[in-house]
């Protein structure tokens, strides 16, 4: 298996983060810190059986989101995964409505019935987490080819994953994409493993974004614990996007935390790749680029106290109503 480390920050990347707005780098790092630490309190909700079914934690990978969706307006849309916090917050999603809808209360986003794998937020333009693996890149394609029809000024990201890129919807979707110039960018976040699975054993070539090419459209590879350089990659394939120039697909290479859920102590994981992985955390590397470290504690702190407010607010919420939840099923 192969045992290449991240790579370092070159002259050129570190002069690619001085042209990004201080304002923009400190959201970044804003949603970088939240994901962080809205996941580490979901760990400890679920360990006190606040949560159940699946918890999929995006730890190590939050650096993607977070990137991604600074280079993008209010009114673009996102499609999630099943491991998809990150998604949702770096797209504006509101912590109290996340925490009531993984923990299955009625004033969640979808009112306790979906819980971590399925938030959905019209008022964000976020289509949706779903648990099926790929299933969101048809989706997003979709949206992409609704947004051209209505000839509306909008772009679409897909995030999904190495397994995702192993589905039949993925070359599918890039290939009609890529025949009527859609604005929609696939963003592939190649965290090494489906499931338990190491990308160098399901792929031939271990470098994804050449399937790009192969339809017709670029295919960028980018650091993806480097939330500038996600930043720098989604912001040129937007523009091209609004260009009527079509699809992209970036390749962000990254690597997991821990297992593919909550209860998987990732044993199957090599060891040394993990630890060199953790040595290059997306919090540090953005923190770094940060100067003005006064800002950085106010986020900080700000961030502390509403995540603080949002798990009370979820833990006072109702849970849904049974006769009501009867009731929205068709036919019954």
């Amino acid at each position: 298996m192969s045992k290449k480390s991240p790579k370092k920050e070159t002259a050129k990347e570190k002069d690619a983060a001085k042209a990004v707005s201080s304002e923009i780098l400190l959201g970044m790092y804003r949603n970088i810190y939240a994901t962080r630490h809205f996941e580490l309190m979901c760990m400890d909700l679920y360990r006190q059986g606040f949560i159940r079914g699946y918890l999929h934690p995006y730890l190590g990978e939050e650096a993607i989101a977070a990137g991604a969706c600074a280079a993008l307006r209010p009114d673009d849309y996102i499609v999630s995964t099943h491991r998809g916090h990150g998604h949702c917050i770096s797209k504006g999603a509101d912590f109290k409505k996340m925490f009531a809808e993984i923990i299955g209360r009625e004033t969640g986003y979808c009112r306790g019935r979906g819980g971590s794998m399925h938030i959905s937020s019209k008022e964000d333009n976020n289509l949706g987490a779903n648990g099926i693996v790929g299933a969101g890149i048809p989706i997003g394609t979709g949206a992409a080819m609704g947004i051209k029809v209505r000839k509306t000024d909008q772009v679409v990201i897909v995030f999904f994953s190495d397994g995702a890129a192993n589905q039949g919807v993925f070359p599918e979707s890039m290939n009609f994409a890529a025949a009527f110039d859609l604005p929609v960018i696939y963003m592939l976040e190649n965290n090494h493993y489906a499931v338990s699975t190491p990308v160098e054993r399901s792929f031939g070539n271990c470098d994804l974004a050449c399937k790009g090419p192969a339809y017709g459209i670029p295919g960028v590879c980018v650091e993806g614990n480097d939330a500038v350089e996600v930043y720098n990659a989604t912001k040129s394939a937007v523009e091209r996007a609004m260009k009527g120039e079509g699809p992209t697909l970036i390749e962000a290479k990254t690597y997991r935390h821990g297992g593919h859920h909550v209860n998987d102590p990732g044993l199957y994981m090599d060891q040394e790749l993990l630890t060199q992985w953790k040595a290059k955390d997306p919090v540090d590397i953005l923190k770094k680029k940060i100067k003005d470290k006064k800002k950085l504690k106010a986020v900080e702190e700000k961030v502390d106290q509403e995540l603080v407010e949002a798990v009370e607010f979820a833990k006072n919420s109702p849970e849904p109503s049974v006769d009501e939840f009867l009731a929205s099923i068709p036919n019954f």
